[in-house]
């Protein structure tokens, strides 16, 4: 989601590892379908593409409770460099998808989050962030003002049940004093096409002009025959794309109509998270959780003006004076050459004093040298600052850097 795939692919722990290059690796899955099921394997969850990525030659892992697949034949460096360079589809079906109904959706939401929804034009989004009491991020979503009487809500997968929860507690709470508001938690697919080619593909399937669809945007649309489909323009990759939530039934159907381009490729969780990084993007329960505020993330750009005013968000007392005085550690990029640098890897001052730790790192396929966020203390934050990093209990240097390490490509018309 930017927002989103949401528990740490990496530290997930759940059928990957990182290799000696920085890289996902599959633990023991072989090709797909000569893999032997396990009880672990029975209990995942499965999207309405499970079936179609296998077929696909998709190496299917356990993530976020579903069954999902990291890569598929290519390498997940030529999966990268293609989406990059064409474009590729991902399958998000196993997000959090919510409609809020009723007269007072806005006022809703926003006991929840700290965007200004009310701003919002019809079918425009943002990022926004679940905060807690005590100022930490329950998780980030994408919040959608259509122009069908409803919010449209994605959020992360692996927050599914705890987002879910939070919402019908707050909504029992606005019944209870009389506010017109529902929920209806949707059980369409959702796929993410990613790329510099997108709209060339996507256009041969749709009536309406993608040019008129900008970033943050969304419209309800018949797409290459499939009625009844919301395409929004936004995406987790930095490049220009789409996330299309498609009814179960024909999700398959629609993604065979993408790769007939040749364009296009599916691309896994190991592609998602490389680009993800590349492009600055956090990963919720890597980069940002409970523990860290929206100010120590660098995400106070996604708190509304009006919001700071009001200071009618939870956790509002705790964030809002935070922006002004500052907080004792950020998030911050990192790059650095020679070993690839992980999550969990200490950062140290050049008195090689412990001063942060990485959150997330891999080795940068577009720039061919390590990148990593993490947060410091506040005093090293600068870009520009010389650190290091310990690697395998040496200390190697690194630069704290601006953030995308690679340049964005939103469309924004």
């Amino acid at each position: 989601m930017w927002a989103r795939l949401l528990v740490g692919v990496g530290g997930s722990g759940l059928g990957l590892r990182t290799s000696r290059d920085g890289f996902l690796r599959i633990v023991g899955a072989g090709c797909a379908g000569k893999r032997q099921a396990s009880s672990a394997d029975a209990d995942l969850k499965k999207t309405p593409l499970f079936d179609f990525h296998r077929e696909q030659g998709g190496k299917m892992v356990g993530f976020a409770g579903w069954s999902m697949p990291v890569q598929y034949k290519d390498s997940h460096i030529a999966s990268h460099m293609h989406t990059r360079e064409h474009c590729s589809i991902f399958d998000v079906s196993h997000m959090l998808q919510t409609k809020v109904h009723g007269k007072d959706r806005v006022k809703f939401m926003e006991s929840l989050v700290v965007a200004d929804i009310a701003e919002l034009k019809d079918n425009q989004g943002t990022l926004s962030l679940f905060t807690t009491e005590e100022g930490g991020i329950i998780d980030d979503l994408i919040v959608t003002k259509t122009d069908q009487g409803y919010l449209y809500v994605v959020s992360n997968a692996g927050c599914a049940d705890k987002d879910s929860a939070h919402m019908k507690a707050r909504l029992a709470e606005f019944k209870a004093a009389g506010f017109d508001v529902d929920l209806e938690f949707l059980d369409e697919a959702l796929i993410a096409l990613q790329g510099p080619s997108m709209s060339q593909v996507l256009q041969e399937g749709l009536k309406e002009d993608l040019s008129k669809l900008t970033f943050m945007t969304s419209t309800l649309a018949t797409v290459f025959g499939i009625p009844g489909c919301r395409v929004t323009r936004c995406g987790y990759t930095g490049e220009d794309g789409v996330e299309i939530s498609v009814p179960q039934s024909r999700v398959v159907e629609l993604t065979e109509k993408l790769l007939a381009n040749g364009e296009v490729k599916l691309a896994g969780l190991g592609a998602r998270d490389s680009l993800r990084l590349e492009a600055g993007l956090c990963l919720y329960g890597n980069d940002i959780d409970e523990t860290t505020t929206p100010v120590e993330g660098t995400l106070v750009w996604t708190i509304g003006k009006r919001r700071r005013q009001t200071k009618d968000f939870p956790g509002a007392d705790i964030i809002v004076p935070q922006i002004k005085a500052k907080t004792a550690r950020k998030r911050v990029g990192l790059v650095s050459t020679g070993p690839p640098v992980r999550q969990h890897t200490p950062i140290l001052g050049p008195d090689g004093k412990v001063i942060g730790e990485v959150t997330s790192g891999c080795p940068s396929p577009c720039l061919k040298k390590n990148v990593a966020m993490g947060y410091v203390d506040a005093a090293f934050a600068k870009h520009g600052t010389a650190i290091q990093v310990e690697v395998r209990k040496k200390a190697v240097p690194a630069t704290v850097s601006k953030m995308p390490f690679v340049p964005t490509n939103y469309y924004f018309g």
